[in-house]
């Protein structure tokens, strides 16, 4: 997912794409721990850096709506 991408969604958005993002951390992360065979080993740190771009913008995001209201 693209940075722009990200930056144009909306608060209920970011959210949900973090809720789907964490459930497929978690099943990614349980193929690894079973050692079950995975059909994109770098997914997980796909999956992680797409994580961590959401909520960096969620932050920023919310940081502006602070800043304009205190």
């Amino acid at each position: 997912m693209k940075i722009n991408e990200i930056k144009d969604m909306g608060k209920e958005d970011l959210d949900r794409r973090l809720d789907e993002l964490k459930k497929e951390l978690m099943k990614v992360n349980a193929q690894r721990a079973t050692k079950s065979s995975m059909k994109n080993p770098g997914q997980l740190k796909s999956i992680k850096k797409t994580i961590a771009r959401l909520l960096t913008i969620k932050k920023q995001k919310t940081s502006k709506v602070i800043k304009r209201h205190g």
